[in-house]
């Protein structure tokens, strides 16, 4: 979701994501250019974007809350794309430069800049300059490179199955991570941002055929985890997606060829101890019900703004699909 989306488009109506535009990174080595520093960075989300609920659960899961800020924009997009309101949880201005606007903050950056005004962005409150806005590149950093400044639990190295990003599993998450980055995460933004039939028919099969092989995965070896015992980073980016499936995709992107609670019982069991987990003392540390409980009524409405300003148009009314019923379904009793 983005302001200025006319480059995402080719002339067949099918939807591309552009690649994020700032790549540093912060490093735990003193010297570095972006050194891991307590209260230096802020983090600039909306909770409807599922790649800024990436940084949000992560933030949470490794203990992070008072070391990076976290300033919130309003859950949909203006005229001009992110904007703070004052709204909800929303900031009334940016704290650093009483910018009304994330393109003000773009614009900062990069007079020059041309590109998306998207969420997450981490911004160096120090320097006063962007790091990155690349969520999957955040939350690596998020990992470890903080890690000196956290106690010994919150560690990497002392989590189960050692860390969110084992050196040993890798391989096996980064090739997991990639077809359901495609196929899933910014398939179901194909699909619901497709603008001709062909564009539509094409990706919705292609995604489902994706859920049913992470189905098949977590049928086969019966595991609380797509990769096992242990959460990984593949949990956490498949998540954020799952968690707005019922509630925005099936109804607003028209991914309904199946829904997740009635179709897919192994990924709706996945998805719901996830959610449900609300304990801070956990592993989890309620990070994943924290972050999707407040907002998740919500998620119809920004998509449907989305949909509106993005494929429809601006000039139609907006109507937001009710239901379903229950928005997260709890889980079975023992």
């Amino acid at each position: 979701m983005a302001s200025n989306t006319s480059e995402s488009y080719h002339a067949n109506g099918r939807f591309t994501r552009p690649e994020s535009a700032f790549r540093s990174f912060i490093s735990n080595n003193p010297s570095a250019q972006f050194p891991a520093e307590a209260g230096r960075y802020a983090l600039y989300v909306s909770p409807g974007c599922p790649w800024a609920h990436r940084t949000l659960i992560v933030r949470l899961l490794k203990g992070l809350e008072s070391i990076i800020d976290v300033y919130q924009v309003h859950i949909t997009m203006g005229p001009e794309g992110w904007y703070f309101s004052g709204e909800g949880d929303s900031l009334p201005k940016d704290p650093l430069h009483g910018f009304k606007t994330l393109k003000q903050l773009y614009l900062k950056a990069d007079p020059a800049y041309t590109g998306r005004y998207t969420v997450p962005m981490l911004w160096d409150k120090k320097a006063d300059v962007p790091v990155n806005n690349e969520s999957s590149e955040i939350i690596r950093m998020f990992y470890t490179e903080f890690d000196h400044l956290l106690p010994e639990p919150l560690r990497e190295v002392n989590r189960p199955g050692g860390g969110l990003y084992p050196s040993a599993m890798r391989s096996e998450i980064d090739e997991l991570n990639d077809w359901v980055y495609s196929t899933v995460n910014n398939g179901v933004y194909r699909t619901g941002f497709a603008k001709s039939q062909q564009a539509y028919d094409d990706n919705v099969h292609v995604l489902f055929a994706s859920l049913d092989r992470l189905e098949a995965i977590l049928q086969a070896h019966g595991k609380p985890f797509l990769l096992g015992d242990n959460l990984t980073e593949a949990d956490i980016r498949l998540y954020t997606t799952m968690a707005r499936f019922d509630v925005a995709y099936y109804t607003v992107f028209m991914c309904n060829l199946k829904s997740i609670r009635h179709d897919y019982p192994a990924l709706h069991l996945w998805l719901r101890r996830l959610y449900w987990d609300q304990d801070v003392g956990s592993d989890l540390r309620g990070a994943f019900y924290r972050t999707t409980q407040p907002y998740i009524s919500q998620y119809a409405h920004a998509y449907a703004h989305a949909r509106r300003k993005i494929v429809v148009g601006e000039a139609t009314t907006l109507v937001v699909p009710a239901g379903p019923a229950v928005l997260m379904e709890p889980l079975p009793r023992l």
